[in-house]
């Protein structure tokens, strides 16, 4: 498949992860519609900090994009720490699965190092450390990572708002 995997977080009511799975084909088009959606002043797009008007206005964009979303929702776990390792286990070996070329999750500084360690390992241990990259960058060096982050903030919320995801997301896993 050669995808890109493009990641994001919300920690509100335990950590949810949400990957969006983008084709190499598909790439250039969604920078574009993203790259689009970022309003004069804005560095980028952050659906928390969005009015509602402009949350649904992301949401209609993003579901009509070649892209879907996977869920890793680890609140069953009391550690963040545990959380998150067991979230970038999932994220890695979900990238194995589907054969993709790069796995993109948005910088958090106070997690990476700790979050480098795991990858290496992991990409390792799953046997495509010739195949998988995998990047930590800062949401307004990578605009695609816009595009998780709206389910990733929606799942969370619940009720309509995650209601009007569902269509962009593929599946849900408990990790």
């Amino acid at each position: 498949m050669d995808a890109h995997v493009f990641v994001d977080e919300t920690k509100e009511r335990g950590l949810l992860v949400a990957a969006a799975v983008v084709l190499p084909a598909d790439v250039g088009t969604a920078r574009r519609s993203i790259r689009d959606l970022i309003l004069p002043g804005q560095r980028r797009i952050h659906f928390h900090k969005e009015k509602d008007d402009r949350r649904r206005q992301i949401i209609a964009a993003v579901a009509t994009l070649p892209t879907h979303a996977v869920i890793f929702d680890a609140r069953r776990h009391r550690n963040a720490r545990a959380a998150r390792d067991a979230c970038l286990v999932e994220l890695v070996e979900h990238a194995a699965k589907i054969n993709a070329a790069r796995l993109v999750l948005e910088r958090d500084d106070s997690t990476f190092q700790a979050d480098q360690r795991l990858l290496f390992e992991q990409v390792r241990r799953t046997g495509v450390s010739g195949t998988l990259r995998y990047d930590q960058l800062r949401a307004h060096e990578e605009c695609l990572l816009a595009i998780p982050d709206a389910p990733a903030w929606c799942w969370a919320k619940g009720g309509r708002w995650k209601t009007s995801v569902q269509r962009v997301v593929k599946e849900s896993r408990q990790v």
